[in-house]
Parts: C-alpha cells; sequence; structure tokens
C-alpha cells in the first residue's frame, strides 16, 4: 500500500478552514446531528473555531451524540502489561531501549497468571494486552501463550476474563491470521503520530521506526479477518488539530478500503516517563481547553466510533470528558510488567507512564455511577458476532444502545453482588433500580427484570 496521509493537504486544510463565519461553524455543527460524520474540511473548520459560545455549541452537541450512540454507559477494561523489553527508542516511552535505568520484566506463564487473579479479584472481565516490541523477550509466540494463559485462569465468583483486545507492535497478514486464532476481540494500535517529520524524530532507530509499515497495520489485520480494529494517537507530540485529522482520514481509508472503519479511537496525551525526553517536556502540549474540544469534535466527526480514555488523565478530567464522547475507560490500571500483584518491589521502576488517575477500580465505579453512568463489563458483541460492518450497521443510527443497555446493566448487576464495596452496593442498586423503572419497552423491561432476577439467583454471563 502507498502513504495515504498527506502532510502538505492536511496543512492546507487547516490553513483554509481559518476565520470562518459563525454561520459556516453552526450549519456543520447542525449536519453532525444527523449522525453520519464530517468531512476533514468541516472537521477543520470547527478544529480552528476559537469562540467560547461556538465552543460550547460543539460541546453540547458531542454530547448529544454520544448520548445518541452509546447512551450513557461506560466500558470498563484494564491493561495487563506482560513485558517492557523493547528494540525500539521512542522518545516519549519509559519503556525505550535507552532507558538504562529501566528495571526490565518479561513475565512468566505463571506470573501472567498471577495478574489476572489479581484483576479478577477485583471484577475485571475485559483486558487490553500490551507489551514492548523485542524480537526474543516478546515475540509472537510469547504474547499469543500469554493471551492463552489469561483465558484459562479462573477465580472463585466466576472470576474469568471475557474478552482480550491487544496492542501489539504491527504483523505480517499471516502473523495476523495467528492472532485472530486466539479468539482476541479488538487490536489496537496507535500511529502516535501522522506528522511524518515527527515521526522521523520520535522514533530515531528499532522496527517502529517504520511509518508505512505501522500506518497500514490495520489493513494487514482486516485482510486476516480481524474486522474490530482501534486506532489512535499520542496527542502533545504536535499539533493536536493536525493530529485529529491524521485520525480522521486514517479512518475514513479504512471505510473506503476495508468496508469498515475503526471500532475505537484512543486519545491519550503525553504524560512524565522515565526517562523519556518527549514526555518530559512535550513538543506541541494540549491544554485542558484543547483536550476537551479534540475529544467533542472526533465524536461529531466519527460518531460510531468507540472512544477510549486511559487512566492518563486525572479522575477530574475523566470526570469533564466522559460525557463527550467517550465510551470505554480503563481503571485501576498499573503500567507496570507485574505491577498488579501485591508482592511486586520496585515495579515504579518498571512502568511506561506515570498515571494520573490511581483509583481502584471500586472507587471509579461508585465515582461514575455517582453521576448516573451506567459501568459496563459487557462482552456480548463480540461473542454474539456484533463486529466489524454488523457492530457499525447498529451502531451508526444509534441502535447499538438498545443491547449495550440492557448487557450493561446485567454485568453491573453480576459486579455488584461479587466484588462492590457496600457503598457501591447500595448506590449501584439505587441505579439499576431506577434505570429498571426508565425502561419503557414493556419487553425489554420484561427481559432485563428476568435477568436480573437470575443474577440475584446466582447465574452468571447472561447477556443478549
Amino acid at each position: 500500500m502507498k502513504d495515504f496521509i498527506d502532510d502538505q493537504l492536511i496543512a492546507n486544510i487547516l490553513a483554509e478552514a481559518k476565520e470562518q463565519p459563525a454561520l459556516r461553524v453552526r450549519e456543520i455543527i447542525q449536519k453532525a446531528k444527523e449522525l453520519k460524520g464530517l468531512t476533514p474540511e468541516e472537521t477543520a473548520i470547527l478544529l480552528q473555531t476559537e469562540d467560547q459560545e461556538l465552543f460550547m455549541e460543539i460541546l453540547q452537541t458531542a454530547r448529544e451524540i454520544k448520548r445518541s450512540i452509546y447512551g450513557n454507559r461506560l466500558v470498563l477494561f484494564a491493561p495487563l502489561y506482560i513485558t517492557n523489553f523493547c528494540a525500539n527508542n521512542c522518545l516519549y516511552c519509559g519503556f525505550r531501549r535507552d532507558n538504562k535505568e529501566l528495571n526490565r520484566v518479561a513475565l512468566t506463564m505463571e506470573q501472567i497468571a498471577s495478574e489476572v487473579k489479581v484483576l479478577e479479584r477485583e471484577g475485571h472481565k475485559r483486558l487490553l494486552m500490551l507489551c514492548g516490541e523485542h524480537p526474543t523477550r516478546s515475540n509472537l509466540d510469547y504474547f499469543l501463550e500469554a493471551i492463552a494463559t489469561a483465558y484459562a485462569t479462573k477465580t472463585e465468583k466466576g472470576g474469568e476474563i471475557r474478552r482480550i483486545n491487544v496492542e501489539i507492535a504491527p504483523l505480517s497478514t499471516e502473523e495476523f491470521r495467528r492472532l485472530k486464532a486466539t479468539d482476541i476481540g479488538t487490536y489496537v494500535l496507535f500511529q502516535e503520530s501522522y506528522h511524518h517529520e515527527t515521526y522521523r524524530r520520535m522514533h530515531p532507530t528499532g522496527p517502529k521506526a517504520d511509518y508505512l509499515w505501522r500506518l497500514t497495520a490495520m489493513h494487514r489485520a482486516q485482510a486476516a479477518g480481524i474486522d474490530d480494529v482501534g486506532i489512535g494517537a499520542l496527542f502533545g507530540l504536535y499539533d493536536y488539530k493536525f493530529e485529529t485529522l491524521g485520525l480522521l482520514m486514517h479512518a475514513r481509508q479504512l471505510e473506503q478500503d476495508c468496508g469498515v472503519g475503526p471500532h475505537t479511537i484512543s486519545i491519550p496525551r503525553l504524560e512524565p516517563a522515565m526517562n523519556a525526553p518527549a514526555a518530559i517536556a512535550p513538543p506541541h502540549p494540549v491544554s485542558d481547553h484543547d483536550f476537551k474540544k479534540l475529544v467533542a469534535i472526533i465524536r461529531l466527526a466519527v460518531p460510531y466510533t468507540g472512544m477510549i480514555l486511559t487512566t492518563r488523565e486525572t479522575a477530574a478530567m475523566r470526570s469533564e470528558v466522559f460525557d463527550l464522547g467517550v465510551s470505554q475507560i480503563s481503571a485501576g490500571s498499573r503500567t507496570n510488567p507485574g505491577g498488579y500483584q501485591e508482592d511486586s518491589s520496585d515495579n515504579f521502576r518498571a512502568a511506561q507512564f506515570n498515571l494520573g488517575d490511581t483509583r481502584t477500580l471500586d472507587e471509579v465505579i461508585y465515582d461514575i455511577a455517582t453521576n448516573g453512568h451506567i459501568p459496563s463489563f459487557c462482552t456480548a458483541c463480540y461473542r454474539l458476532g456484533r463486529t466489524g460492518g454488523d457492530f457499525m450497521d447498529l451502531a451508526k443510527p444509534g441502535l447499538i444502545q438498545k443491547f449495550c443497555r440492557t448487557n450493561a446493566l446485567m454485568t453491573f448487576k453480576e459486579y455488584l453482588m461479587d466484588y462492590a464495596s457496600p457503598a457501591t452496593l447500595t448506590l449501584g442498586n439505587q441505579l439499576i433500580h431506577s434505570l429498571e423503572e426508565q425502561t419503557t419497552d414493556v419487553k425489554t423491561r420484561r427481559l432485563l427484570e428476568d435477568r436480573l432476577r437470575r443474577i440475584g439467583s446466582g447465574e452468571r454471563d447472561l447477556y443478549i
């Protein structure tokens, strides 16, 4: 494949989008409400809008679109880092090859099982498995064995991992077929920066220095049968407006070539990392104002795509942007291999980056439930084949939430019964009862009441 990101084209689009009249901005906002997405040119006009009144209208429209497509549920997951050995020298990453002070760790299968047990006993059902890129210490065979180990690990109270999404270095099509055979969920890969010169400077050595191999990885994954893919940019490496358009162009290219756009878009901001100069002093720091703006505009531009927010952000910032378009969040995270085990020592020197939100899973759930969000551990779509084009056919017109809301409430009920603190249990049951009362469709309400009763009687893993 040829390179489909044109730096000069993006720069021209942004330049032409400056100083547009308010009427034009409002026309684009109105178009976004049709849930059909925006062109790069329209998105650029919103990105260049600095008027505070128009900014607030963009935020409000993002809230409306988020509710229309995904309702008020937030899917929860935990990242599981299995090794921090890496052959790359990315200037923003604590795992970088030249970080000689990093405590290098490659977990054994027994240690991976122990990590999974800790997460299961907290209530997690979904993992994002990650590792550094290294030819021997984190190769594909090791990664596939780790996936099998995590799926096979079970704990009391029905503790199990029901779906593993993965973030691993770009593979060949044949290697992607091997990955697909392990029953993964979404394959996630960040381009980091879509700006070619910035990408070159940030990746001076190592296999990751190949921009095009990374850019086209999602096409190879789709060719191998992985129809749920997730893209992302690391905001702070280059101008956030450029990166947002890069993400949009990547999404449009996937839809054009593969028939389906990205299942998720991740929106991490740079956080400090040990001996990582670009993380300590971001070249293009993104303010909180601009971060909220880019989250909202991505929701307007690609309304059907799930948006992932990690614990890089503080608890306060996470709460602010949940309503603007975020549909998946990590909670209770550790970014170092072995970090979930109580006996792990000196692991702060093995982390990829610093965390902004260090709360436990239960504390996060209590907080989001207090604000009316439904914590969800649902994996139904993956397991029933609602992926790729089938998922998009439901997501684009906003029909997916008729499944998501009910499944979210069922998995939340499981969590409350098996893992919640007393305070979260009380609050959660009140929220579920309130949402039951708000369910107006008679058939859906009867189904929900029946499933919740069965879960209350001890059944687990019910979904529609």
